[in-house]
């Protein structure tokens, strides 16, 4: 776990990297989860992974699917299934504002990051349009150009 840059008091447990190569992220939202105990004490331990997951709407309630969290070792019974669906904490406009977007225009929603703040574990979801091929290949290509230029300007610093 990592406090991340420019946000104090913010530990950064799981992040999805593939996310941002398979989506444009257009919003992102930051919301609570519903979690037991020994999945909390998990989560301390890094032991939670986003790849995999995405968000849904049911009812009117959001819920995160996919999202796996290792049993904790020392929860015995207590432990429950680490790929339960877990509701996300948002209010009811936010619900039905993604939910009419999802609908309508039909993005997606991804989770993006895990992490504490002041003690509670949050999530941070994005509101996400998918790319096509040539998209990821221009996002590839410009990544390398800036690569390239950086270790060209370190060659010539020193």
């Amino acid at each position: 776990m990592a406090e991340q840059k420019g946000r104090p008091g913010i530990l950064l447990v799981a992040g999805n990297k593939k996310a941002y190569h398979d989506y444009f992220i257009e919003e992102k939202y930051e919301c609570g989860i519903e979690l037991f105990g020994t999945e909390v004490k998990s989560i301390r331990m890094g032991r939670c992974s986003i790849k995999e997951a995405f968000v849904s709407i049911d009812h009117g309630e959001a819920f995160v699917e996919k999202m796996n969290i290792s049993p904790y070792e020392k929860g015995n019974i207590f432990n429950r299934d680490p790929l339960r669906k877990r509701r996300l904490l948002l209010h009811k406009k936010e619900i039905m504002k993604l939910a009419g977007q999802v609908q309508a225009k039909g993005y997606t929603l991804v989770p993006l990051q895990v992490y504490f703040k002041k003690g509670r574990v949050k999530v941070e979801i994005g509101l996400a349009r998918g790319k096509k091929l040539y998209d990821k290949r221009e996002d590839i290509r410009k990544k390398d150009m800036k690569r390239e230029a950086e270790r060209d300007y370190k060659v010539g610093v020193q």
